[in-house]
């Protein structure tokens, strides 16, 4: 399933380094605009900055052809998170946003996730 704001999805997002996707995202970027994280499945790639969320939805048999799809933190009206269970044999957690537009988001996140972390970053850009 594709990495977008078009659709309202889970994924199973595992962290990667944000230099990993630096070029894919570096043309998009405004100045004064950093990753902070970023995430990937199989092939698509979501990657959060200081001013947005960016998704990456890998196309094609060959991955040459992506679609990039971003939106702003002040577009958020509202999100939720679920942090892992104790003692879970395979700890997951889950970050769920509304936004202004009505579209809302369920992204979930694989192994060593610091949700609550991801969380704070979002309020202070949201609030």
């Amino acid at each position: 399933m594709a990495v977008n704001f078009n659709q309202n999805s889970v994924f199973n997002l595992k962290p990667i380094h944000a230099e990993s996707v630096k070029s894919e995202v570096q043309g998009l970027l405004i100045g004064g605009e950093e990753i902070i994280y970023a995430f990937q499945t199989i092939r698509d790639q979501l990657v959060f900055t200081n001013k947005r969320i960016i998704a990456i939805d890998v196309q094609g048999i060959t991955g040459k052809r992506k679609s990039f799809s971003t939106m702003p933190y002040s577009k958020i009206q509202y999100f939720s998170i679920q942090t892992p269970g104790f003692a879970e044999i395979f700890p997951d957690c889950e970050l769920f946003l509304m936004f202004s537009n009505g579209f809302t988001a369920k992204f979930e996140f694989k192994g060593q996730v610091d949700i609550g972390q991801i969380g704070r970053m979002i309020s202070a850009f949201v609030l």
